[in-house]
């Protein structure tokens, strides 16, 4: 935990998104909605909006662990966010920058595939992020159909079949693991978490909303803000839990875009009354 008068120094590896919503320009908005400070190393630029991803265009692999080290030799760096990585060598760079840095906490979000449908990461990256990635990250934070990838197995369908997910991918060398249950049929919306072998379950009723674009990403990185901010991962993953759902609540103030919606960052920051 961090000492109070101290702002923790917050490090997004990801991918960009021109529209604002996902990727690192979600995520330094998260980390200044969460009181701290936010550095970013991109991997990829993508050209996208609301509706769909257009183009990725995919950043040199030693100038993306060029990045990471230049941050790291002068910064101070409290929690790391991993987002898209979109290729195996990338994932095979920040996995050896990471192992020489050793930050205290890494939030691994594997980013697969977009809103939109567009796949993000191929089949050699899902072997390398199995192999290198997964095994340093403090959390993962797998949706339905990306913890399925992992596994190479069906997407869970219910709460045991989730349980079942979970202890999978702890097999696999996941230390703790956050497996986010948006996919499961019904009116419920739980998360399951998965730390020193106890089960908890994170239950939260489903919005009636289409602006769900980077909400992977959001609470990724609110988990990241938070974990050097509390004493337990437990606490953390709920004050996320509860921010990333009031974002979500809340994105209705906002008008951006004619598909999937961005939330609201600065829900907690920002007043609808004005002077």
């Amino acid at each position: 935990m961090m000492p109070e008068h101290m702002v923790p120094n917050i490090l997004s590896i990801a991918g960009s998104d021109p529209s604002g919503g996902a990727g690192i320009q979600a995520d330094l908005k998260t980390f200044s909605a969460l009181r701290t400070y936010g550095a970013a190393a991109i991997t990829a630029l993508t050209a996208q909006n609301t509706r769909g991803v257009g183009a990725v265009l995919v950043v040199e692999p030693a100038f993306v662990a060029r990045q990471i080290d230049m941050i790291f030799e002068d910064v101070r760096i409290d929690a790391v966010k991993i987002g898209m990585l979109a290729n195996a060598q990338i994932i095979s760079k920040v996995a050896a920058c990471l192992r020489h840095c050793q930050p205290r906490w890494i939030v691994l979000d594997p980013v697969m595939i977009a809103k939109s449908g567009h796949r993000l990461l191929d089949e050699a990256a899902l072997s390398a992020l199995r192999r290198e990635l997964l095994p340093m990250a403090s959390i993962i934070t797998p949706n339905l159909p990306e913890a399925a990838a992992l596994l190479d197995r069906a997407v869970a369908k219910d709460w045991d079949d989730m349980e079942e997910t979970a202890v999978g991918l702890q097999a696999l060398g996941a230390s703790r693991v956050l497996l986010k249950g948006g996919h499961l049929p019904g009116e419920a919306s739980p998360d399951l978490v998965l730390t020193d072998g106890v089960i908890t379950k994170l239950d939260a009723g489903r919005i009636a909303t289409e602006n769900t674009h980077g909400t992977g990403c959001t609470l990724s990185s609110a988990i990241a803000a938070l974990l050097p901010q509390h004493r337990d991962v437990i606490t953390a993953i709920r004050e996320a839990k509860a921010y990333i759902t009031g974002a979500i609540a809340a994105s209705g103030q906002l008008a951006v875009g004619s598909g999937h919606g961005p939330v609201h960052h600065f829900h907690q920051l920002w007043h609808q009354s004005r002077p």
